[in-house]
């Protein structure tokens, strides 16, 4: 026995150089060695579990730990790791927080294990306390974490105070860019988004010169770059430049990285861009996004917009039945998503002509904030399913402030219309005025329903309707002229002294005079047409043209001159302003070609009956027969219609119609 204790210092010293070098598999197998001489030694138990870390197995790291807890005393660390990279967080955190005075690695781990389950605010305390109270080579490292957990921050809206960080390294400037780019999703200040664009193109040109600088390959360069270029990606995709977005997606699925969330997040992205359209492409890209091993690798957001762009795709396929299930599903594991999930779920449902089911299920999920959302929604799945009565049920079951919304009103109205029901459609309106002028509410839309209701009204008779909802009008804006003229028109008809009281706050007569502009109204083309009106060059009153005009304004127009050798004392010719081919006395001209020739018969006449029908061979004495069937001579339309025909016939190749 004392000769095996005699060689624990050369074991140890062989243990510590295959540790040195890198050697975990036999260094492994010498602190086995070691435990086998004698069992109690902690330091050999201590290379044991860091060995089994090195080479990856953390199970049995894990159980030795657990076997052995007189060994493993002060092995918290160690502990706490292993549950952390076999996915057990919770667990781990427990670990770390069982830990009096913990030392700085323990507190690094804590606040990876606190990132892990996305409790950001209690990492960036951890994270502060660690920078603050640490000087060593690490500074970087800590920082660039550090701006990762203010990114989350910023996704999730929270108001922490952000302090100045450091743009040094690509790292550095990636999560600054992250940063922003979660300011840009949440409001509505999209010029961060183009600061992030500039700081991804930045982060991007810095990753690939360090790379560049340590000998790196450009397979590990694209590789490394990808992860900016997916971010960079959904950057112009928030900006709404959807079509640079996708071939950066598609660029980085092309170059195979190894990392699987960033293949999930592109996948996905690619199929937000493809929407209702190529469908057979997203099914490819989705199931990309959703296979196993993925739960572990993305947050709870990402897990989140995954698997409700995958219910959205059943629907666009037209899964009804894998819909209904997705829907279900993620509804119970995300209760915030169940109203989104209902639309979903009814849409499919109304797809497959189930238009009450559809209803009753946007009915079932009506409360709280969603009530309005799922009844217009509800509306609009009726009216396409051409249920109007119902859809009017509907929106008359509202409560009276939602009825009395605009939009709301204007759609009763509308639909009322369509049903040939005026007296509902006008009451509908009146209610509506009347809510107003009870509750004392204004809205951006207000003004155009008090206009609308006056016009109604007036174009149906109802007068002393159109008068209220005129008189609201003129109360929010009592400069308003337009109104108070309609106003005293209302009230004439009625109420003749309270328009004649009204008609005193019009303006004077006079003061309209002054303001109106005569020659604007005469050269407007409202009354004779734009044909009509002559156009006026404008001039300005110290050009030298505006005086002569002035003058040729003030001189008399001349006597038309009359023709040359004309008699006053005869008739004019009545048909003087036709054209000269439509007067009864016009001839048309033989054509010049055939001038010379005699005019001959139809085909197949006799040679000798041409002449008959040459007018130049008739005898003086001939007289024309009574009866056409005998007369020599043809009628001039005939022989004219037919060269007509014969012209129409000789067309040119390649000639228009």
């Amino acid at each position: 026995m004392a000769s095996k204790e005699t060689n624990l210092p050369a074991l140890y010293a062989e243990l510590n150089k295959l540790g040195q070098n890198g050697e975990y598999e036999r260094a492994l197998k010498t602190a086995n060695r070691i435990l086998g001489i004698s069992a109690d030694e902690e330091r050999a138990f201590h290379c044991k579990i860091i060995c089994c870390i090195q080479l990856s197995k953390f199970n049995d790291a894990l159980q030795f730990i657990v076997k052995n807890p007189k060994l493993s005393a002060n092995l918290e660390f160690e502990k706490a790791y292993c549950l952390y990279r076999l996915n057990q967080v919770p667990e781990a955190l427990k670990v770390v927080e069982g830990v009096q005075n913990p030392s700085l690695k323990i507190k690094e781990l804590k606040a990876q294990i606190l990132y892990r389950l996305e409790k950001y605010e209690e990492c960036f305390a951890v994270y502060r306390d660690i920078i603050k109270n640490s000087n060593d080579d690490y500074e970087d490292e800590r920082e660039t974490n550090l701006a990762a957990v203010l990114s989350n921050l910023a996704a999730e809206g929270s108001d922490i105070e952000v302090p100045s960080l450091r743009e040094s390294t690509y790292e550095l400037t990636y999560n600054a860019a992250h940063r922003l780019v979660a300011q840009g999703t949440n409001g509505t200040n999209k010029a961060v988004l183009v600061e992030a664009e500039k700081k991804l193109r930045t982060a991007e040109k810095m990753c690939r010169e360090a790379l560049e600088e340590d000998g790196a390959t450009e397979e590990d360069i694209e590789d490394e770059i990808g992860i900016i270029k997916v971010q960079l990606g959904y950057c112009l995709h928030l900006q709404g430049r959807e079509k640079e977005a996708q071939e950066l997606y598609l660029a980085a699925l092309k170059a195979k990285p190894d990392d699987v969330a960033l293949v999930a997040v592109a996948s996905n992205n690619v199929v937000t861009l493809n929407k209702d359209q190529n469908v057979f492409d997203s099914k490819k890209r989705m199931r990309n996004a959703t296979h196993e091993g993925l739960e572990h690798k993305l947050t709870s957001r990402q897990r989140k917009s995954i698997a409700y762009n995958q219910c959205l795709l059943a629907m666009y396929t037209n899964q009804g039945e894998q819909c209904q299930q997705l829907c279900t599903k993620l509804a119970q594991q995300h209760p915030d998503l169940s109203a989104d999930l209902s639309l979903i779920r009814a849409i499919q449902l109304s797809k497959e002509g189930k238009a009450k089911n559809a209803v009753k299920l946007l009915d079932e999920h009506a409360v709280n904030d969603k009530h309005l959302s799922m009844k217009l929604a509800a509306v609009q799945l009726l009216l396409s399913h051409d249920e109007r009565k119902e859809a009017i049920r509907i929106l008359e079951n509202l409560n009276e402030k939602d009825r009395s919304m605009p939009g709301i009103v204007s759609a009763l109205v509308m639909l009322h219309l369509a049903d040939n029901n005026r007296e509902k459609a006008s009451a509908v309106l009146k209610e509506a005025v009347n809510w107003y002028k009870k509750n004392k509410e204004s809205t951006a839309d207000l003004g155009t329903l008090w206009r609308q209701a006056a016009d109604f009204h007036l174009r149906g008779g109802e007068v002393s309707a159109a008068a209220a909802s005129l008189e609201e009008l003129l109360q929010a804006s009592p400069t308003d002229t337009r109104t108070l003229a309609q106003l005293v028109i209302a009230y004439a008809q009625f109420d003749p002294i309270r328009a004649q009281n009204l008609s005193k706050r019009l303006p004077p007569l006079h003061h309209l005079a002054e303001t109106t502009d005569v020659d604007a109204l005469e050269s407007s083309n409202w009354v004779i047409g734009t044909k009509v009106v002559k156009r006026k060059v404008e001039q300005s009153p110290g050009t030298p043209g505006t005086d002569l005009a002035q003058k040729k304004r003030k001189q008399r127009k001349r006597k038309g001159k009359l023709p040359k050798n004309c008699d006053l004392n005869s008739m004019p010719d009545p048909e003087r302003w036709l054209p000269r081919h439509e007067r009864s006395g016009f001839r048309k001209k033989r054509d010049r070609r055939n001038r010379d020739a005699a005019m001959k018969g139809t085909q197949g006449a006799a040679a000798g009956a041409s002449d008959l029908y040459d007018i130049t061979k008739m005898p003086a004495n001939a007289k024309p027969s009574p009866n056409p069937r005998q007369s020599p001579a043809v009628e001039p339309a005939g022989p004219r219609q037919q060269q007509r025909k014969v012209q129409q016939k000789k067309k040119k190749k390649g000639g228009k119609w």
